[in-house]
């Protein structure tokens, strides 16, 4: 798994914790909780498949 999508998979299940502790009690700041999740989620999604296609195409040309 490349370092940036670990990274990123790492600031989406931190800020899924701070939504949820965010809505438990009351505050509705858990909004940009939720959107944080949606950012670092894509991000993750982007590093993972980057990573494999530049392994793909490091295996192509050998």
């Amino acid at each position: 798994m490349p370092r940036l999508a670990l990274y990123a998979l790492v600031v989406c299940v931190l800020a899924v914790v701070a939504a949820v502790v965010s809505f438990a009690q009351g505050s509705w700041l858990g909004i940009i909780w939720v959107l944080l999740v949606g950012l670092s989620s894509n991000m993750c999604w982007y590093y993972l498949r980057k990573g494999r296609a530049e392994r793909a195409s490091a295996s192509a040309a050998e």
